[in-house]
């Protein structure tokens, strides 16, 4: 049964809930098993409906009439033919297929690969699949995304897969709302910090969690706020596993001695999320839907878009997986068991993370205020910069959405995650190596740098301090050339950045190995090098994946031509 969901298990465990009584209904375990779509011909509704997720009931946005949407099961080599009806009455949709290599015109992007799907419109997709893995779709419309619109995709390869398991369950990590998206911006743009309940108080500094006074004088006098991690938090979100709530408790069935492999996807809107499941290795056996060579984990930090595939080997017992926000404000919780109805032991948030300067782009300065001729102000100044002060950045427009430039941005690749630094075997980006070697292995031909920049106070998001709405020209490559392209994060905030279309080589040292990525975190104050190969012809969307930046304007088109159609 290598490879295959247990499905009499899945079945059993449809009325394993009568069998709790004490828990009200909404708490009570849910089955594991996500409705399934495959076949020649797949047909997906978008739709209104009402979640309900610990008990709460809200609005949102669902695909056949479930959040997530129907696991959509294609096979390598094949033709996929995907018919979208849009049923929202007043707005159009569209879907994209995160991470899927196929014609631009079937990338799903309104405005860029095609016009979106008109209310009550069908809109059909055909491409072939020409990879397999683990990835998802979601909404490139408005901000429906947040509302529930995404779902997941597991392509079986064409040959014997290299990954043994005998079960495996698609774990779809989300952060939900009762709050209407456009709400949650419109409080982000009156206060970058709004969602922000957890900052540094009197009574922290007096038993010793939060920064010492001096820091706390400084980082006040710089204007920036060492607690602010995300930019919505627990105090808006309630953090879901395939749609259930930490209380529902969403629980996936084993038998003792199984390999089991959870593939994990961040379909979150705004969330970073910290996975582990206490006293369980799990070794990860593929990043982005391509394998790597495992590498055992005790816990790794998943971007927003990303997706991880692991393998664990539990003994007969209970195991909670746990999904920390990188804030720790909050987390998504379900269980892994060998029977139903059973629970593990839910560890309390851990305390949450502070900023330092090395999250400021200041390296390994530390607190050192003569750091302040180093782009920095002075005390009582602003964080502005004038493009005199940016000599390092010649790319960087001197806008509104430009509030800092890191001064000495460091490759942060070798390190976990905010809030993971403690932690022992934590994966980081340098621990991944392909499991087979780089289709194209040709030194890069030229370089570029990319600036991830930002304005927390007015909530202004932008590359090279322009916004979308402000871009007057596309990104350029042509057709087969081979680039190095340099990501530097010039903000205080995590940038999960994605490129539609293709796959690029994270530069960590594993020559032809290297791992590649649809997707990849970029730390606070960090930088992130890899090399890309134009391969595929057309316009694509380029963008941080937390839904409110891109929103804000933190997003451009990378268009891909023939050397003869280049003007």
């Amino acid at each position: 049964m290598s490879g295959a969901i247990d499905r009499r298990s899945l079945l059993a465990a449809g009325g394993a809930a009568a069998l709790v009584p004490w828990l009200p209904a909404w708490a009570q375990p849910i089955a594991s098993g996500l409705p399934t779509v495959g076949g020649a011909d797949i047909r997906l509704t978008i739709a209104h409906r009402m979640l309900t997720a610990d008990g709460k009931t809200s609005h949102a946005i669902g695909i056949n009439g479930t959040i997530p949407g129907p696991l959509v099961r294609l096979k390598e080599g094949t033709t996929a033919r995907l018919h979208v009806t849009n049923a929202l009455p007043a707005e159009d949709s569209s879907i994209h297929w995160h991470g899927l290599i196929l014609p631009f015109h079937m990338d799903g992007v309104p405005g860029i690969s095609f016009p979106g799907i008109a209310p009550g419109a069908t809109f059909t997709y055909e491409f072939p699949v020409r990879q397999s893995g683990t990835y998802w779709y979601h909404s490139h419309s408005g901000l429906q995304e947040q509302m529930g619109h995404y779902g997941p995709i597991v392509i079986d390869p064409a040959d014997p897969d290299p990954v043994a398991y005998d079960r495996e369950h698609v774990i779809v990590l989300s952060d939900h709302s009762a709050l209407h998206p456009h709400a949650i911006f419109k409080k982000l743009k009156q206060m970058g910090g709004y969602f922000n309940h957890n900052k540094q108080t009197l009574a922290g500094l007096i038993a010793g969690r939060d920064q010492p006074l001096n820091d706390r004088v400084a980082w006040g006098a710089m204007r920036m706020d060492p607690t602010d991690i995300s930019d919505v938090t627990a105090a808006a979100y309630t953090y879901l596993v395939n749609g259930h709530g930490p209380a529902d408790n969403w629980t996936g069935l084993f038998a003792a001695g199984e390999r089991v492999r959870l593939r994990i996807i961040n379909a979150s809107a705004m969330t970073t999320f910290n996975i582990r499941v206490p006293d369980l290795a799990m070794t990860v056996v593929q990043a982005d839907g391509l394998n790597v060579r495992p590498v055992r984990v005790s816990e790794f930090q998943i971007g927003v878009a990303e997706t991880y595939d692991v393998i664990v080997e539990p003994e007969d017992r209970a195991y909670s997986i746990i999904a920390e926000n990188s804030d720790r404000s909050g987390m998504a919780r379900a269980t892994l068991a060998p029977r139903p109805g059973m629970t593990a032991p839910v560890p309390p948030l851990r305390a949450r993370p502070l900023a330092t300067m090395r999250d400021m782009g200041m390296g390994d300065m530390g607190m050192d205020h003569g750091a302040m001729g180093h782009g920095m102000t002075a005390p009582g100044e602003p964080m502005r910069h004038s493009m005199r002060d940016m000599k390092s950045a010649p790319t960087v427009k001197d806008t509104p959405a430009v509030q800092s430039i890191s001064p000495t941005p460091v490759d942060r690749t070798g390190e976990p995650g905010q809030g993971l630094e403690d932690v022992a075997d934590a994966l980081t980006y340098r621990d991944l190596v392909a499991l087979d070697r780089n289709p194209d292995t040709r030194v890069p031909s030229r370089e570029m740098q990319i600036h991830l920049t930002g304005n927390m106070e007015r909530y202004m998001w932008a590359f090279d301090g322009v916004k979308m709405n402000e871009v007057t020209a596309p990104i350029p490559f042509t057709l087969g050339e081979r680039v190095r392209v340099t990501l530097v994060n010039d903000t205080m905030m995590t940038h999960p950045i994605h490129l539609h279309g293709h796959f690029f080589e994270l530069v960590t040292g594993k020559g032809d190995h290297a791992p590649r990525k649809h997707t990849v975190n970029v730390q606070p104050g960090g930088k992130v090098t890899f090399d890309l190969t134009a391969d595929a012809p057309g316009d694509w969307a380029f963008h941080c994946h937390l839904l409110y930046h891109m929103h804000a304007g933190m997003m451009q088109v990378v268009t891909v031509r023939a050397a003869e159609d280049v003007a």
